[in-house]
């Protein structure tokens, strides 16, 4: 299999940490790639009209994508335990949560491009006021409504909380996340020394 990767993408990320988890990150070959808002990468959009990453090439030559369907490609390969759960009360909350997820992930790129990618006279301070605060009551549900479960599971939806806490890390180190969200904090500094967080940490 062949990924279209950027090492500072949180998407990729997310589908890197769940090939290590399920033993198959050695069957993915990274393919540099450009890709970017406005100046998009011809040779992602050769597969993927969007032009985003990740975009997959399967064995057989098949483009998958996005991130949510490319996770769950690769949980149907090989033996380990599935990340995403089969049926059931398992099942939704996971992939609530990894939707959750996703979507603090969606406002921050949308506040990081509009910080660095639109021109500075058409920026919109309000617009971009009203991003950081869906990623805040973001990070506020989970330390209400979701701390147990990811205290819990190894799963799609904790893997994608790790990913995009992780992002605000490195990305928006100003936001505080942790502030207020001790055991949110503490679960996060637990769940990043798993080695396939280790070994997919952002890089610029």
């Amino acid at each position: 299999m062949k990924l279209f990767f950027s090492p500072a993408s949180p998407f990729v990320r997310k589908v890197m940490v769940c090939a290590i988890e399920r033993g198959i990150g050695g069957l993915i070959e990274k393919l540099p790639s450009a890709a970017h808002p406005i100046n998009q990468d011809a040779s992602i959009k050769a597969h993927n009209p969007t032009g985003k990453v990740p975009t997959l090439i399967t064995e057989d030559g098949k483009p998958v994508y996005d991130s949510r369907v490319i996770c769950e490609y690769l949980d149907a390969i090989g033996a380990a335990p599935k990340l995403f759960p089969a049926v059931g009360k398992e099942r939704w909350p996971a992939l609530v949560l990894h939707s959750a997820a996703d979507e603090l992930l969606d406002a921050a790129l949308l506040a990081r491009y509009e910080s660095v990618a639109r021109p500075e006279a058409l920026r919109w301070e309000d617009w971009h006021k009203g991003q950081l605060t869906k990623i805040n009551t973001t990070v506020a549900s989970f330390s209400a409504t979701w701390i147990e479960h990811l205290e819990n599971k190894v799963d799609i939806g904790t893997i994608a909380v790790g990913c995009a806490l992780g992002y605000l890390d490195f990305r928006f180190p100003d936001i505080g996340w942790r502030n207020g969200n001790d055991r949110l904090a503490a679960w996060y500094a637990k769940f990043s020394e798993r080695p396939s967080m280790k070994q997919t940490a952002p890089t610029a």
